[in-house]
């Protein structure tokens, strides 16, 4: 037999396991009720009514109500379904773009500024992390970051805000058509500007809402916090009055951050953040919603030492303040993956996965510890992957951990290529992406990934109910060039 019909035959054979057990309640209801209905044909209709006559009146009481105040109390207490209405992203501008050269020749002339640490050697060593990173041409800084030296004040850095933040309000606001004042929650999340007023006031301000709007904004939360926002304001939805609507918009604001010294560690981020956001309304009505919210579950690791000082903001030897990234991030970002995927599999993936992952753990656990633990499939559990857009080797070492295919993690790749490291927002562009495919579909479901400090993995798994009828949104002039060949190596 060759190989292509013995796979064929395997993957026949997994298919038709899946579907015993996924269905195992009515693969096993089915022949008990022809057997019953079989009995009642050969007892007869005489035997049947004398039956139905000796069963008391409190039992059939019983059988219908006890059933009916269940249903009913059930009702009553599950937590109210949340909805995503509509989501935008903020719409990079021409005049921003930073192609390779640019940055280059930018972060060249920046070595000649008063203060600055960042030399030859440095600059060298951020050409060979852009040409390993995965990003495009058409990646974009603030407007303060195409000054020399660069802007890095509070003026600057509350330009950028508001120029990211209002721009992706506003679209969400047009295309849903909802009035500012009918919004009764107002989540933000930034992780490293957190300025006084905060962003909650400077939009309250800004559009005018009501004075009992319940406004949070969170910092110092990193990469995951957007899915972190959404999940807060779940909990305060599921609370207010039904039909409330909640505004969640994650951003980061790269103005004040640009590192100026020559610690590698901390240079890193200067070659893969860059300008992005997204303004999200989510709420109790079903009415006109797109997704409807299933989980969100988050794991924080921050306990372990290593864990918490892997993305750690610091001043280096020379008094310049950054971001510095761990040698071992990737290591720590798997674990933290692995706590995740633990809390969320038993809640997502189908019987069929639950089972061979339990036989695989009592195999090692008492027969031999060397047997390979099972992979469950995900892709059993969900028809689309938003993984945060965080770097190449993020991508690959989620590909690689949940054996995930290149289509899989294509809208991740193309936004990181694209837009660059947006943070927090990264995942609505890879779902803009997924749906300006066309290839987003009612009943879908989605399953967005993130990574922050601390150090944290957060997921939240959505269910397609009404997908996008165009390509609008931030990958409006793009689309058609994607998907593009990313080379290991992009020499320029």
């Amino acid at each position: 037999m060759g190989s292509p019909a013995a796979a064929h035959q395997l993957k026949q054979l997994k298919s038709l396991y899946q579907h015993v057990v996924n269905n195992f309640v009515a693969v096993l209801a089915a022949p008990v009720a022809v057997a019953a209905a079989v009995s009642a044909a050969r007892a007869g209709p005489e035997a049947l009514l004398a039956w139905l006559q000796a069963l008391r009146a409190v039992h059939v009481f019983l059988a219908v109500f006890v059933p009916a105040a269940a249903a009913t109390l059930y009702l009553m207490l599950r937590p109210r379904s949340v909805y995503l209405v509509d989501y935008a992203c903020f719409r990079t501008r021409p005049n921003c773009r930073v192609p390779f050269g640019t940055f280059l020749e930018h972060a060249k002339l920046v070595t000649f500024i008063e203060g600055a640490s960042i030399d030859e050697r440095s600059v060298r060593f951020m050409t060979r992390l852009l040409e390993r990173s995965g990003l495009g041409e058409e990646t974009c800084l603030p407007p303060a970051h195409h000054y020399i030296p660069p802007y890095r004040n509070l003026e600057a850095s509350r330009a950028e805000v508001e120029l990211v933040i209002f721009s992706a309000i506003d679209d969400l606001l047009a295309k849903t058509g909802i009035s500012p004042a009918a919004i009764d929650i107002l989540v933000v999340n930034c992780s490293l500007f957190a300025p006084i007023p905060s962003f909650t006031d400077m939009i309250i301000n800004k559009y005018g809402m009501r004075l009992d709007i319940r406004n949070v904004h969170l910092s110092g939360m990193g990469c995951s916090a957007g899915l972190i926002s959404v999940g807060l304001a779940r909990n305060f939805l599921q609370v207010a009055p039904r039909g409330a609507h909640a505004l969640v918009v994650s951003t980061e604001t790269i103005t004040p951050n640009y590192y100026v010294g020559k610690e590698r560690a901390m240079l890193l981020p200067n070659c893969l953040f860059r300008m992005g956001g997204a303004a999200v309304l989510l709420s109790t009505s079903r009415a006109r919603a797109r997704f409807r919210l299933a989980r969100v579950v988050r794991t924080l690791t921050g306990a372990q030492d290593s864990a918490y000082r892997c993305v750690f903001q610091e001043e280096d030897g020379e008094g310049h303040r950054g971001i510095n990234l761990s040698k071992d991030l990737m290591t720590i970002a798997g674990d933290a993956l692995k706590a995740n995927i633990t809390a969320i599999g038993p809640l997502v993936l189908p019987a069929s996965e639950q089972l061979l992952f339990a036989v695989s753990f009592i195999a090692r656990r008492v027969l031999n510890r060397r047997v390979k633990p099972y992979l469950p499939d995900f892709r059993t559990a969900f028809e689309h992957f938003c993984i945060h857009a965080g770097g190449r080797a993020v991508i690959d070492e989620l590909q690689r951990s949940l054996g995930l295919s290149d289509q899989d993690v294509e809208a991740s790749r193309m936004a990181l290529h694209r837009f660059g490291n947006t943070s927090s927002s990264s995942v609505w562009y890879e779902l803009a992406y997924i749906e300006a495919k066309g290839r987003m579909r009612r009943g879908d479901r989605v399953w967005m990934i993130g990574f922050g400090s601390g150090f944290k993995c957060n997921s939240a798994a959505w269910e397609c109910i009404a997908p996008a009828r165009t390509a609008e949104g931030p990958w409006e002039e793009s689309i058609c060039r994607y998907p593009v060949d990313i080379p290991e190596v992009l020499k320029h």
